[in-house]
């Protein structure tokens, strides 16, 4: 029982710093716990305060990504940090509601010209692409632009 306030004031350090998902912290406080039950104790502990919460890790996550990523890479960073597959499935709808206006700011940023050729047109297609946007939004983001023209 000795450790518990010292994994506690862990915990707490790493929360202090950004918001963390219960299996993030439980993974980063795995090899620190002496025993499972004072680990799971003490996130059940900082979950009951308000302290941790999945919830708030995910809109963090989002909020910090959305600008720059498309809704399948958000996802995947979603997933990889434990948050549960209820709270993706809530968030999603939200996260494809501006998925165009995020795939054309990033081109923006990145290109700002319509590509020249076939392959400048597959070289900022798999740009898009490795940020996270689908095919679909990749598409009207460059039709878009050349209508612009």
């Amino acid at each position: 029982m000795s450790q518990t306030p010292s994994l506690r004031a862990r915990a707490l350090r790493y929360l202090a710093r950004r918001e963390h998902t219960r299996a993030e912290l439980e993974n980063k406080l795995a090899g620190q716990a002496g025993d499972e039950s004072d680990l799971a104790s003490v996130l059940d502990e900082l979950t009951r305060g308000g302290f941790l919460s999945d919830q708030r890790a995910l809109e963090n996550l989002i909020s910090a990504r959305r600008g720059k990523r498309g809704a399948a890479r958000i996802v995947h960073d979603l997933r990889s940090k434990g948050v549960g597959e209820e709270l993706i499935a809530a968030a999603l709808p939200a996260l494809k509601a501006g998925e165009t206006e995020a795939a054309r700011d990033v081109w923006q940023r990145k290109f700002g010209a319509l590509p020249q050729n076939a392959s400048e047109r597959a070289r900022q297609m798999r740009f898009l692409q490795s940020r996270g946007f689908d095919f679909e939004t990749i598409r009207v983001v460059l039709r878009g632009a050349e209508a612009d023209r």
